[in-house]
This record gives C-alpha cells, sequence and structure tokens, in this order.
C-alpha cells in the first residue's frame, strides 16, 4: 500500500531511502478511504493532515458568497491533496476539499511530517524538491491566468495535464481554468475543429 508513496520520494531524491527510512514513513502514514464528495477538508477548520493519493482524484475550492465554487488545486493518483497554508500556519482553512471520485490515500500529520524530514536525508531532498516544483507551478498557474486567454489555458492543461480533462467534468475544468462552462464550450468546440 506505501509502495507508490515510496517510489514517489525515491523519484525526487537521488539519496536512497534505507529499510529504516520506509518502515518511518509507513508507520507515520494513515490509510484513509474517502466516498465520492466526502470532505476532506472543511472551510474553517485547520488542516491537520497532507494526503497523497494512491487512488481516486480530489479537488481544493472556495465558494463565494453567491455560492459558487472556485477551484484551485485538483490532485490525482501520486499527487498531494491539502491547504499547505492551513497545515503549516495551524490557521482556519478557506477552503474545501473533497474527493471527486472514491479516493484511497496516505494521511500525514505536520508533526509526523516535520519528524520525518529531519530524520530521513532522502525524504528532506524530495520534500525541497517537491516545494521548489509546486511554488514554480503556482507562478506559472498565476501567470497564465493573468496572461493568457481562456484558448490558451485550455491548451496549456491538455498539454500538461491531459488526465484532468478525462477524469474532472466540465464545469470543473471550466472552473479551474476561471471561466465559464459556455465559453469552456466554446474553446474546446473551436480545438476540435482546429
Amino acid at each position: 500500500m506505501h509502495e507508490p508513496l515510496l517510489k514517489y520520494i525515491q523519484n525526487y531524491s537521488a539519496t536512497p531511502l534505507t529499510e529504516g527510512d520506509m518502515r518511518m514513513i509507513e508507520e507515520a502514514c494513515i490509510f484513509k478511504r474517502f466516498r465520492k464528495r466526502q470532505y476532506f477538508l472543511q472551510e474553517g477548520e485547520v488542516c491537520k493532515y497532507l494526503a497523497f493519493i494512491l487512488k481516486g482524484a480530489m479537488r481544493q475550492y472556495s465558494v463565494d458568497e453567491k455560492g459558487t465554487e472556485h477551484i484551485v488545486y485538483l490532485s490525482i493518483e501520486n499527487w498531494w491533496a491539502g491547504d499547505r497554508e492551513s497545515h503549516t500556519m495551524l490557521t482556519p482553512s478557506r477552503y474545501f476539499i473533497d474527493a471527486w471520485e472514491e479516493t484511497d490515500a496516505l494521511l500525514i500529520t505536520r508533526a509526523d511530517s516535520i519528524k520525518l524530514i529531519d530524520s530521513i536525508p532522502a525524504l528532506k531532498e524530495a520534500s525541497k524538491k517537491m516545494d521548489e516544483k509546486n511554488a514554480f507551478a503556482l507562478l506559472n498557474r498565476v501567470n497564465a491566468n493573468i496572461s493568457l486567454s481562456a484558448e490558451q489555458r485550455y491548451a496549456e492543461l491538455e498539454k500538461k495535464y491531459p488526465e484532468f480533462l478525462q477524469r474532472f467534468p466540465q464545469h470543473i475544468i471550466a472552473s479551474y481554468l476561471g471561466i465559464t462552462k459556455e465559453t469552456l464550450s466554446r474553446v474546446r468546440n473551436r480545438a476540435v475543429k482546429k
């Protein structure tokens, strides 16, 4: 069950995991199955865990005063889910995170993740690389949202994360891209005609 997480860590680290390292990671991670639409986190709660997705998909979103959902992050297998700000600062989250599909995940607390990162050189190295990759991805996403057209954002999503287009419905993709369902429909129709 922990094999995908251990492989993920090794992909981000030149330092190998020892048997003891793997045992510590396995002992710190809690398996949890989420039903479709079951909350992992609700607005106002402190994000006590980060979730490594073994199978399934989650979405992170906020809801405005009109009840409109704004998707900020989508997660699938071998991705992490969680509100990093709330998890790190121990402050109430402004987001909801729920399972879009039935989802199996490994959960880890902040205290356990800090302890493991301090104790396991491979995990410390992997964590640094993951944080850098996450920061770059967020900057690229912000830049795309403020400087690219809807067509360009869709094309970039289709190129970088084609599995999103298969796993999430049109209204979720539209919200993630910051456009309406109608605009997404027009963009997809134009893309098909090209």
